[in-house]
């Protein structure tokens, strides 16, 4: 589950991480009240709009703006609250700004330069430690500093059973190149980001910038944020932060009703039981000559009921020419699975537009097999692999 960046920073200051201080404005009333509430607070004159979107670049598409007195403020905020954001992340269309997050500036001038830092925590699946990935190249694209100075990547890798150590956090503030207060206070920003990142149940915590301030402190000026879905029934706080209009739509309506659905860019719909099989189904698919338009795992009980809702669901992609449904009946008998199969299509009616592909192996399958072919739709049965890959094949052409 991803977050916004001022709900990253939440959760960050909560453990105690400094941050970019903002405050999140729905209209560009709100926006100049936030403004006045953090010049009351903090002294700045100036301040930071930023589009709060589930996606990265934003800066580079105009959502992230530097307002230098109140009347800029509320007019940046009116230019991008409402605006659809297009970033090297999102697609063609963009992502509407329904908010923005209006921040103090912290580059202030001081005695000494400010400087920016790259940071994140991620799991290392290779060697199943956590790492944290850093750089002194803070406020570029990671991807393009890895590409053309590899050099200037660090990691550490964390052993899950001591957790981070002391030695750790030193040597990454000494690699950034910090001394005296930055460098204890580098110290302490990384143990406390490590914290937030496993106690949160986080995938991932990306800062970037992490900015060593003109007096040497080390705040976080941004904050990407994804949490575990596997883990959000015992973190119900964060659970409640989930923002439904920045996810896709048919994958939000899927998962109200149980199913496990991905949506991709394909033609051909896939309701499968079992996330291995739906693997296997998707390589299929390719090999027929097709492309899947989905992952969709009904689970163990593909009764009429579910089987109509994963319909429902795929016919949602217009792109969907055909639907290829691989069930394999371990638990859940395959007649019953073909006979929700028939009822589904009779209910839905004139809404069953492609055509349809059956294959029904396990317990029954033979009768399961009867009931497609004497059902008098248009639905095709097949048994083997390779049998399902050619009526798919035969069906796309």
């Amino acid at each position: 589950m991803n977050l916004h960046e001022y709900q990253g920073k939440e959760i960050l200051a909560s453990f105690g991480v400094r941050i970019q201080r903002g405050i999140v404005a729905h209209n560009a009333k709100e926006a100049v009240e936030a403004a006045k509430q953090l010049t009351a607070e903090t002294g700045t004159g100036w301040h930071v709009i930023k589009a709060q979107v589930h996606a990265g670049g934003r800066g580079k598409g105009g959502g992230v703006k530097l307002a230098k007195n109140l009347k800029e403020v509320e007019e940046i905020a009116n230019q991008i609250i409402g605006m659809n954001l297009i970033t090297p992340q999102t697609s063609a269309e963009g992502k509407k700004v329904h908010q923005v997050l209006v921040a103090e500036d912290v580059y202030y001038p001081g005695e000494s330069e400010t400087s920016e830092f790259y940071m994140s925590v991620v799991l290392n699946r290779a060697t199943g430690k956590n790492m944290i990935m850093y750089s002194t190249e803070g406020g570029m694209d990671i991807e393009e500093v890895a590409e053309s100075t590899p050099h200037l990547i660090f990691t550490e890798e964390i052993d899950p059973a001591t957790g981070l150590l002391g030695f750790q956090a030193r040597k990454i503030a000494f690699n950034l190149g910090l001394s005296g207060t930055a460098f204890k206070e580098m110290t302490k920003f990384v143990a406390s980001l490590y914290k937030a990142y496993v106690e949160s149940d986080s995938n991932m915590f990306e800062i970037n910038p992490v900015l060593k301030t003109s007096d040497d402190l080390i705040m976080a000026v941004d904050a990407k944020v994804s949490i575990d879905d596997n883990a959000l029934y015992r973190r119900k706080k964060y659970a409640d932060m989930r923002d439904l209009r920045e996810e896709n739509a048919i994958e939000v309506e899927a998962r109200e009703v149980g199913l496990n659905y991905v949506d991709l860019d394909g033609n051909v719909g896939c309701m499968v039981n079992g996330a291995g099989l739906a693997m296997a189904t998707m390589d299929l698919i390719k090999m027929a000559g097709g492309e899947p338009a989905n992952f969709l795992d009904v689970g163990g009980t593909a009764d009429a009921k579910r089987v109509e809702e994963a319909f429902r669901i795929i016919l949602k992609d217009p792109n969907v020419k055909a639907i290829l449904i691989n069930i394999f009946g371990g638990i859940v008998r395959c007649d019953r699975v073909a006979q929700g199969v028939v009822d589904a299509y009779k209910n839905m009616g004139d809404a069953m537009k492609v055509p349809i592909i059956v294959r029904l192996q396990g317990t029954n399958a033979e009768l399961a097999k009867e009931i497609i072919d004497n059902s008098g739709l248009a639905v095709e049965s097949a048994v083997q692999f390779q049998e399902a890959a050619d009526k798919v094949k035969a069906v796309l052409a």
